[in-house]
């Protein structure tokens, strides 16, 4: 996703894999761990790189949105059909095709000679990411059992953990120094080495022949599109048009024909509705869109009113986000272990509000100013807050609902944060069309606005989750 950050509910979609045996499992990790690499490094580098692809092809604010949303509209909308997908056809042949597609976009990108085919290339790549994601993670948790599980999703995470921190970083390097074409070429030898592994040591697994669920797929892809298109084109010229009116009304349509379709299908829907008759699923629900809605619109934002209000190279602003990943690599395993003795509601509830307090401290940013004094503290209490609930919300996801749903709801759960940032970007407009003083203020509107909608989630975990955690499940 654009946010740097693996959604919380990628661990849980391993976890809640069958567990199973295969004769090289080291290997096996480590084509999990290159394949989901390519989807974190390319979420955190693009953050960098969005002034510079808006001087190269004469961008307008909703033209930019674009290039961040056009890849998580079809991350967040066949996130769940990937997985299915893998399932019926096997895993591994859904890995090694994932990332061949997503390499051949990254070229894709590289060489695009206008914004159009960047544009197409993105959607492309994120096709690629909806079907090696969830098939990286069921491998995963097919290939070990018991303690080995754990360990190795550890190892998964923190391999994301620190592909997220080099990525912006390496990709303003790249900017700076060669162009924000560079940064697509740094798929390639990942992507080579994922499918090179797979191929040679990874064992092909499937778990059933569910039939796939394309009208879903294709009614979720249509409804996220025509929301993001009005949604963007509103928050861009400031103006409630008959053709926002048009492409928001749309997308609600497609929504509620969505939710019928899958009412229809029941056990065999892309999203069962059985779901939500779980009231701690629907408040994580609606936490998770919060929650990362509101870090998606603020990671997006950061890095361009640095480069563009404060002058910051893309080096330098991507070294700024690199306090945020550390942290939350370096905080998110001991919340793991307080969570087991206290349960997630707790966590839910106070990291969130932190998180809050964060954004907060973002409202007095001053990019000309000292960055020590104005932009790290409240990226370190954002980070800390977010390290609360990053691994909470993979246990409470798990134990939210039936053993028999587990890998769904964590599926589904990936996918809300994903949308998160989608709308989130879609919104980012409003900023992004400002400039000079204007620029500064629209963002600090906007981080007041993160640090409700952030509240809000801690609020809402609060009434929705169970005092205890409920056993059997997680």
């Amino acid at each position: 996703m654009s946010t740097s950050l693996a959604a919380p509910c990628d661990e849980a979609a391993a976890q809640a894999a069958e567990a199973g045996t295969v004769a090289r499992p080291g290997w096996t990790l480590a084509a999990t761990m290159c394949a989901s690499s390519l989807a974190f490094i390319d979420g955190s580098v693009m953050n960098v790189a969005l002034p510079a692809i808006e001087s190269s092809f004469h961008a307008t604010p909703a033209n930019l949105q674009w290039t961040i949303n056009a890849y998580l509209l079809p991350l967040s909308a066949l996130l769940l059909l990937g997985g299915a997908a893998g399932d019926h056809y096997g895993r591994r042949r859904l890995l090694v095709m994932g990332v061949a597609l997503f390499a051949l976009a990254s070229v894709l990108c590289a060489l695009a000679p206008n914004l159009p085919v960047l544009l197409a290339a993105r959607s492309l790549q994120g096709v690629g990411a909806a079907m090696l994601m969830p098939n990286s993670l069921a491998i995963l948790g097919n290939a070990f059992s018991g303690e080995a599980r754990g360990r190795a999703i550890g190892t998964w995470a923190a391999a994301g953990a620190i592909a997220s921190a080099v990525g912006p970083p390496l990709g303003g390097w790249l900017v700076d120094g060669v162009g924000w074409r560079a940064i697509f070429f740094l798929n390639l030898p990942v992507a080579a080495a994922a499918i090179l592994i797979a191929r040679r040591f990874v064992a092909e697994s499937a778990a059933g022949t569910q039939p796939l669920d394309w009208a879903g797929a294709l009614l979720a892809t249509g409804a996220l599109g025509a929301l993001t298109w009005g949604l963007t084109l509103w928050s861009s010229h400031h103006m409630l048009s008959p053709a926002v009116l048009a492409g928001v009304g749309a997308g609600l349509l497609m929504l509620l024909l969505f939710v019928l379709a899958e009412h229809r299908r029941g056990e065999d829907a892309m999203m069962p509705l059985a779901l939500f008759g779980s009231r701690p699923f629907v408040g994580l629900t609606v936490l998770t869109f919060l929650l990362y809605g509101a870090l998606g619109g603020l990671l997006v934002l950061l890095p361009y009113v640095l480069i563009v209000g404060g002058g910051y190279s893309p080096l330098a602003a991507g070294t700024a986000l690199l306090p945020f990943s550390i942290v939350i690599g370096l905080a998110s395993r001991l919340m793991g272990r307080l969570t087991e003795r206290l349960g997630p509601r707790w966590p839910l509830s106070i990291g969130p509000i932190v998180t809050g307090l964060g954004f907060l401290l973002m409202t007095r940013l001053d990019p000309l100013a000292s960055y020590w004094n104005g932009v790290m503290p409240g990226m370190i209490v954002v980070a800390l807050g977010m390290a609360g609930a990053v691994a909470p919300l993979t246990t409470a996801v798990l134990s939210s609902v039936d053993a028999r749903h587990t890998g769904t709801a964590s599926g589904f759960n990936s996918a809300i944060a994903r949308t998160g940032g989608l709308i989130a970007t879609a919104l980012a407009g409003a900023v992004i069309a400002s400039g000079g003083a204007a620029l500064i203020a629209a963002f600090h509107g906007a981080a007041l606005v993160c640090a409700l909608l952030a509240m809000a989630s801690g609020v809402v975990a609060w009434l929705t989750l169970d005092a205890r955690p409920r056993g059997g499940t997680a």
